[in-house]
């Protein structure tokens, strides 16, 4: 696109190298902090009102809250959001990945002073990379718990199912951050869905249409209207005293009505 082209020729000396490692750094910071002193995390959360109250620096903070659950899965959290930051970044670039991670920081700031006394979650940033990842990369296999091999394509369509219930189910500060990181995606990736879809379809088309014309029968019956392909041992002919001539089966060609221009129109 010209316009990142652009954005990157002029603005491209800011973006920040191995921005992922500092995200990662960052969270597990706090998920040991948080395990020495549980106080911590909610001191870090970005919280619009206590924002409002002069605790500004939640505003930056709030990336660096650690996934959920027992640490262990936490660490897998951090080392999956290291891999898959790192790779975008080497596919991308990095003006164009930082570009990536700053709409979503700053739209998912934007969707939590609409709910001011609500704790915002960075979780959809990383679900946003995470869904950049399994779209450029859908065959890449992870083996979950160390053991079961899976294709991320996989998991990324339980990622799409779990935020479809939790826009529905969910209240509507869930339902903004959903949407933040959907639309976020879709500022990157909305355009080659559109083409693939259109030209896919379009494909599906020719296909199914090469496919009809391989299976259309060669020789039908003008009275019977069996076929090559419904009687493969069936002898056809074509009769030439009908105008024009037209395929009769072995049963027919010798006991039928000859047929001419006007009737066969």
């Amino acid at each position: 696109m010209s316009f990142l082209k652009t954005a990157e020729r002029k603005l491209g000396r800011f973006a920040i190298r191995n921005l992922t490692l500092y995200l990662v750094g960052g969270q597990g910071t706090a998920l040991l902090l948080s395990l020495a002193a549980p106080g911590f995390l909610w001191a870090i959360q970005l919280i619009p009102g206590a924002v409002l109250g002069g605790q500004w620096w939640r505003l930056l903070t709030f990336v660096f809250t650690p996934p959920g659950g027992n640490p262990i899965f936490a660490i897998f959290t951090l080392y999956l959001l290291y891999f898959m930051g790192g790779s975008l970044e080497a596919h991308w670039g990095t003006f164009r990945y930082n570009l990536y991670v700053l709409i979503g920081f700053l739209m998912t700031i934007a969707a939590a002073f609409v709910f001011p006394f609500s704790a915002a979650t960075n979780a959809y940033i990383t679900g946003s990379i995470f869904l950049a990842f399994a779209y450029l990369f859908p065959d890449y296999q992870i083996y979950l718990f160390l053991v079961l091999p899976i294709r991320i394509k996989w998991l990324a369509l339980l990622t799409w199912l779990y935020y479809g219930y939790e826009f529905v189910m969910g209240g509507w500060p869930a339902r903004l951050l959903i949407f933040v990181a959907i639309v976020n995606f879709l500022l990157f990736f909305g355009r080659d869905i559109f083409y693939k879809a259109r030209y896919g379809h379009r494909r599906i088309k020719t296909q199914a249409s090469v496919i009809a014309k391989r299976d259309k029968p060669l020789h039908t019956c003008t009275v019977c209207g069996i076929t090559d392909k419904t009687h493969r041992t069936m002898d056809f002919r074509y009769c030439t005293k009908c105008e024009p001539p037209v395929a009769y089966c072995t049963d027919h060609l010798q006991n039928h009505q000859h047929i001419r221009n006007d009737q066969a129109s």
